[in-house]
């Protein structure tokens, strides 16, 4: 049957052959063209859904194919398989992308990366969907959206708005610190490969014995920090606007394929409940001094994507896309992007996201979901679409429950019970060099300068002054303003 068909013959998407695809189908030499030519309009309404909603928040990004190594013993802490043996391989998919910027903007900007790996293990994919930041500007993810917002555009110029910015972030204290490491010479990355990636938030290892710890992901570059200059990030933003995107590219087709060692903080369970700081918030680090790092593995990128659309753009990650042995905590931010992030694919990818090659697990996956748009597998054939049911369908495997652990309270509308924003940022601040805090300085108030509002910028700068006077004083003297007296 199929000897009438080559493997070069353009078809249809429904399988027909073409027989003219230079030249549409009109009544007579001049037209006009007839609805009939279904070949027509099937490319011109597919072309027209060629692009799927962009991501609201990490839109632009680049992305490679790699494999994980581990090269420490970490089963005494958790009973996750693809960490279960030293030199065991795991491979994996990983997506960088910068946070406010649409998907045709520069790469680089001022701006936090997005970090998100994605394990694809034997008992499922894994997610590390973090960034390029230990921390975060909000603790909460009822302030997201409100955060986001000042990212992007005003409603009535459709410009970026720095009197947004800089209003939400003074009246948000909690930002800080992460304001700090984005206007320090962290905030542009020389490449993707020359920068570090967190998962930023607390998660819960539990290992086979049921007993837990909470840990945190630091994945630490081996090819060396590397930053931009804001004058030259801004010349190559003019020249080559996708300068990561190429420079990562061109790195691993060279074969010069960029590596990170992974590593963990691990703290006791008890002392969540005495440590100086609340370990749950996530505009907060753990000093390395109380928790050192210890190593896991290795993390290499080794093979570029066939096609963009295919792998990058329709990569899907979520914090939720856990396996055995890894478990959430109560941290505020993550507990409301265990939703969030899901939600947003099966919004602008498809209720069957899971199901695309790039985001599908190696294993078999056994559920009772069926239909929605683009199922584009049996969708289950003739198995019965319930359970409990009496037919052999697949069932729960209790061990596999995720770790418990004890709650309390009122249920309210509830703050942290920690607010102290400016230690961490002050001794931020004096950890750098003067070199450093020059350039800090100079970052903040060129950033600061466009702000309308002098009040707005007071306010800011009481925050800088509260974590350290030197630095508050610095940029109010580059405002050409004082510091505030009741601060």
């Amino acid at each position: 049957m199929m000897s009438n068909y080559q493997k070069n013959h353009l078809t249809t998407s429904w399988g027909a052959p073409v027989g003219d695809n230079q030249n549409s189908m009109t009544a007579g030499q001049r037209g006009p063209t007839l609805i009939q030519d279904v070949h027509l309009l099937e490319k011109l309404a597919h072309f027209n859904r060629e692009r799927v909603p962009e991501r609201v928040v990490h839109a632009k990004g680049a992305g490679a194919h790699g494999y994980f190594e581990v090269t420490n013993d970490v089963t005494r802490y958790t009973k996750a398989a693809f960490l279960s043996e030293v030199g065991k391989k795991t491979p994996l998919f990983i997506r960088f992308s910068t946070v406010a910027g649409e998907l045709g903007s520069a790469d680089t900007v001022r701006d936090p990366r997005g970090f998100a790996v994605k394990f694809y293990t034997e008992e499922g994919n894994y997610d590390i969907v973090g960034n390029n930041t230990p921390v975060f500007f909000i603790r909460d993810a009822i302030k997201f959206p409100d955060f986001i917002h000042t990212q992007k555009r005003n409603p009535q110029t459709h410009l970026k708005d720095p009197n947004a910015v800089w209003d939400f972030w003074s009246l948000s204290p909690e930002s800080l610190h992460q304001v700090t490491i984005l206007m320090s010479d962290r905030g542009i990355p020389a490449t993707l490969r020359h920068m570090h990636g967190f998962g930023s938030h607390t998660f819960k290892w539990t290992n086979e014995d049921g007993d837990g710890v909470w840990i945190k992901y630091h994945f630490k570059t081996e090819q060396g920090v590397k930053n931009l200059a804001p004058d030259v990030a801004a010349k190559i933003a003019g020249e080559n606007p996708d300068y990561h995107t190429e420079d990562l590219f061109n790195a691993i087709e060279a074969d010069d394929f960029p590596a990170w060692k992974l590593y963990v903080q691990i703290m006791p369970l008890e002392d969540a409940n005495t440590y100086r700081f609340d370990p749950f918030d996530v505009t907060k680090v753990w000093s390395q001094k109380d928790y050192p790092l210890i190593e896991v593995g290795r993390m290499v990128l080794d093979r570029n994507p066939e096609n963009y659309f295919a792998e990058v753009e329709q990569a899907t990650f979520s914090p939720g896309n856990l396996v055995p042995g890894v478990d959430v905590s109560p941290d505020k931010m993550l507990q409301g992007r265990l939703f969030a992030y899901s939600d947003a694919h099966r919004y602008r990818v498809g209720a069957n996201h899971n199901h695309l090659p790039i985001n599908r697990p190696k294993l078999e996956m056994n559920s009772y979901q069926r239909d929605g748009q683009m199922r584009f597998d049996g969708n289950g054939g003739k198995a019965v679409n319930y359970e409990p049911n009496s037919f052999g369908g697949p069932t729960e495997v209790q061990e596999h429950k995720q770790a418990s652990f004890p709650v309390s309270g009122v249920a309210e509308n509830v703050a942290y019970d920690h607010n102290d924003h400016y230690t961490q940022a002050g001794d931020l601040y004096r950890l750098m060099n003067e070199e450093e805090r020059e350039r800090l300085v100079a970052n903040i108030v060129a950033a600061m300068k466009p702000v309308q509002r002098d009040d707005i910028k007071l306010r800011q700068i009481g925050h800088f002054y509260k974590a350290d006077p030197e630095y508050g004083t610095r940029i109010a003297q580059g405002l050409g303003l004082q510091v505030p007296q009741e601060v």
